[in-house]
């Protein structure tokens, strides 16, 4: 039982690092939105996401150079489940902000987001310690 419960501190440790530097892009990107009206070129746009996923990765290592999760195979499952769970919550807040009247920006896309995360998750993967 301990064990289990250790694995899921793990992931929800990863879960909220990738959460917190998608969230801190997702709010630079809307203060910049208004400069984005115009539709973007769908191809470029997830290059660019996976830029800055790349990116945040290397500046997460910065602040936590350690993985939480310390088991290869479960650092290799995260590399997968973690992207899905915060391009699934990015995209409620995505749909909340659109009740709201709020401009929507890439990172309020479930694919955006993924690919952002999903970047973010092969950095921390294969340099974290």
């Amino acid at each position: 039982m301990e064990f289990i419960v250790e694995i899921i501190f793990q992931f929800l440790g990863e879960i909220l690092l990738q959460l917190l530097f998608e969230s801190l892009a997702e709010l630079g990107f809307h203060g910049l939105a208004d400069t984005f009206k115009k539709p973007r070129n769908a191809f470029l746009s997830t290059i660019g996401f996976a830029l800055w996923g790349t990116m945040a990765g290397g500046i997460s290592l910065l602040i936590m150079p350690k993985s939480f999760i310390s088991n290869l195979g479960l650092r290799e499952a995260n590399v997968a489940i973690t992207p899905l769970i915060v391009g699934g919550i990015m995209m409620l807040i995505g749909r909340l902000r659109d009740s709201k009247g709020q401009t929507r920006v890439g990172l309020d896309r479930f694919g955006y987001a993924f690919v952002f995360a999903f970047s973010m998750a092969i950095v921390r993967f294969n340099l974290a310690h």
